[in-house]
């Protein structure tokens, strides 16, 4: 049993949701060492079990939902759960008390654990380093996967105009019903997405997928357009010609998770039910092999969810 420390709360976990970094922990990461034994998960929500003695504004029974980032992204010794410190994928989890928020009334112990990294990726790629505004063409590439479905929904609050790419005729469809005016194959994707947004090309372009869909991002994006990223989930090495970058006068951005403050402002949208939590899948802990499979297959629309 983890005891928290003077600043840290005890969480008896309901459920934990699943994302694409806890299989680059389990696979591991070239160059980079985690703090063997970990467990992993980033995403949870729970009962608080217990509080230290300066943990404040906490009470024993509440039902919370556990913020992934630990400190600010751009602090030297950011960490997020499950990967610089054992993670949610548990029974009970000790973690900081700023990392602790109230869980909404309106979600499921599901639904609850299925938002935070997710969105405050997406909010932080789109609001903060691409600052998104009102009648933007925003192509979001894996827009069936949990940042991407959360990426649809930022968008759209926002007043942009979402076209996204997914790889079966199933996710696009649902694409479309989450918000997204159209939805397209990865094949030929650019020459598509100007077919409706027109011939000068999209405002931004959310890739996370790198390689394999990076040249046709670059193509696609208008003068001046924004391309944001917030990993490589086909690789991360890539090439482009960097004409295009200085002659279209592209930006290319860089984001990882989000702050703190941002993080409870999504959480203000979430409770009044502007942004909502897609779970595609739910696992008891038991099996979690079964849960990373899911993952690891790519048929996901939203986040696979463990509980316990």
């Amino acid at each position: 049993m983890p005891e928290p420390r003077a600043d840290e709360v005890r969480v008896r976990v309901k459920a934990a949701a699943l994302n694409h970094l806890d299989t680059w922990v389990r696979r591991g990461v070239p160059g980079f060492k985690f703090p063997l034994p970990i467990i992993p998960g980033c995403d949870g929500a729970g009962i608080v079990d217990a509080a230290g003695e300066a943990a404040r504004g906490i009470a024993k029974g509440q039902e919370v939902v556990l913020g992934p980032g630990l400190g600010h992204p751009m602090d030297r010794d950011y960490g997020i759960l499950g990967e610089t410190r054992d993670g949610t994928c548990a029974e009970y989890i000790v973690v900081p008390r700023e990392n602790v928020l109230p869980k909404p009334a309106r979600l499921s112990w599901e639904e609850a654990a299925a938002w935070p990294l997710t969105f405050l990726t997406a909010w932080g790629m789109l609001v903060r380093r691409a600052a998104i505004r009102p009648g933007e063409w925003v192509l979001v590439h894996a827009a069936g996967s949990g940042v991407g479905v959360a990426c649809i929904q930022i968008a759209r609050l926002f007043g942009a105009r979402v076209i996204g790419t997914a790889s079966s005729e199933e996710k696009r469809s649902r694409i479309v019903e989450l918000g997204a005016e159209a939805a397209l194959p990865y094949e030929d994707f650019p020459r598509a997405a100007k077919g409706i947004a027109g011939k000068a090309g999209v405002d931004v372009v959310v890739d996370h997928l790198g390689p394999a869909t990076w040249e046709g991002s670059v193509s696609v994006l208008r003068k001046g357009g924004r391309l944001v990223t917030c990993g490589g989930t086909t690789g991360h090495e890539i090439k482009f010609d960097l004409r295009h970058l200085f002659f279209k006068s592209l930006s290319f951005l860089g984001s990882t998770m989000g702050t703190p403050e941002e993080l409870r402002t999504v959480l203000g949208h979430v409770e009044a039910g502007r942004l909502k939590p897609v779970v595609d899948s739910v696992f008891p802990l038991d099996d979690i092999r079964k849960a990373h499979e899911r993952l690891a297959n790519r048929a996901v629309l939203g986040k696979v969810v463990v509980v316990l």
